[in-house]
């Protein structure tokens, strides 16, 4: 009779445990209320429960059923115990603390920091957005570069000056290599780009390059310079010079008249300085252009024969135009800054203004 009563209390504790954990599954995700335990724990293990009363008529037992029925009274009791410990155990892991997750909506957001383009940066997209809206390609290359690429192929023979320590930045070689530099002008890229390609053509070639030059406010050893090419057989200096002021007029927003003045780069012939009408006074002149109305921008001129036949064009077949100058000095003018080291600093209160 006693092992029967004590197995039906076990079958009683778990019905009841289970129907308390389903009326509390909407509000605590299945499970039964830390008070709603304690009246199970004091119902079936409590001074006055039916557990406690089958403990107390083990005296009347013999020995053998004494054994018997204590051993499974415990264990069953131990059972309940161990239940109820862990559905407890349970309560605290996941509940609510409305002190924690209380949300003080009057506290100022935490205020997330975006990053800036440099001004070369914007400076070279707006580039490359013009110049692809008139239909060219942007090219690249490497910025080391062998003496072919850099000089050679460009019309600059080995007695130039431009091939000098002192405008160049050339790298260590051993004995019987080929000694490289970094590019001192993109214009390696053009040499390369027409060793693949044929014209009728048109590129521009946006990157870095590298001068041993001493820094100030105006000059630096690095800098980002820009060059376009148009080579074909019907192409002459109007077409530049048209090129030129459609480019400058886009960039800037405004009018913009070009002016272009003799000049020797060996790489193009003939050579022209070019300078724009200034964006400050719109030529009239003031502080910006030092009164001449004309502010100087970079060098260009009819590509040299020399170029196309180091590139495997016929001689006099086709005729080009190219130019190069440096961003560092279009966003100098753009956003009126006064000295190109700012751009390499990586000071965040100058890119931040951006």
């Amino acid at each position: 009779m006693l092992k029967e009563k004590i197995e039906n209390l076990k079958k009683q504790f778990l019905a009841e445990i289970e129907k308390i954990s389903a009326q509390g599954g909407s509000a605590s995700g299945g499970r039964p209320s830390d008070e709603a335990l304690f009246e199970l724990e004091k119902k079936y293990t409590g001074r006055k429960s039916e557990f406690i009363g089958i403990l107390k008529s083990l005296k009347d037992l013999s020995p053998e059923e004494k054994k018997q029925i204590g051993e499974l009274a415990n264990n069953t009791k131990n059972q309940i115990w161990e239940i109820i410990k862990n559905k407890r155990q349970e309560i605290s892991e996941n509940s609510f603390d409305a002190e924690k997750e209380k949300i003080d909506v009057t506290i100022p957001g935490k205020k997330k920091s975006a990053g800036h383009f440099n001004p070369i940066s914007l400076v070279r997209r707006d580039i490359e957005d013009i110049f692809v809206s008139m239909g060219y390609e942007i090219a690249d290359g490497p910025e080391v570069e062998t003496g072919w690429y850099n000089f050679d192929a460009l019309n600059i023979p080995k007695d130039h000056p431009a091939r000098d320590m002192q405008d160049t930045f050339f790298l260590d070689a051993k004995d019987g290599e080929e000694k490289l530099s970094m590019r001192s002008q993109t214009s390696a890229v053009q040499a390369r780009y027409m060793e693949k390609n044929k014209p009728p053509l048109r590129i521009i070639v946006p990157g870095k390059c590298y001068r041993r030059e001493a820094t100030d406010t105006t000059h630096d050893h690095t800098f980002y310079q820009f060059e376009a090419l148009i080579a074909g057989e019907n192409v002459n200096v109007g077409n530049l010079k048209f090129t030129a002021q459609e480019f400058f007029s886009a960039f800037f927003k405004q009018d913009v008249t070009v002016r272009l003045r003799p000049s020797y780069f060996p790489f193009v012939e003939p050579g022209f300085e070019f300078d724009i009408s200034c964006t400050v006074c719109g030529g009239k002149g003031c502080r910006a252009c030092k009164g001449g109305g004309w502010l100087e921008i970079g060098g260009a001129g009819m590509v040299n024969q020399n170029v196309f036949v180091s590139a495997g064009y016929p001689r006099n077949k086709y005729q080009g135009f190219a130019w190069g100058f440096g961003l560092e000095r279009l966003a100098m003018m753009k956003y009126k800054i006064d000295d190109v080291r700012l751009f390499h600093s990586g000071d965040l209160r100058f890119i931040k203004q951006f």
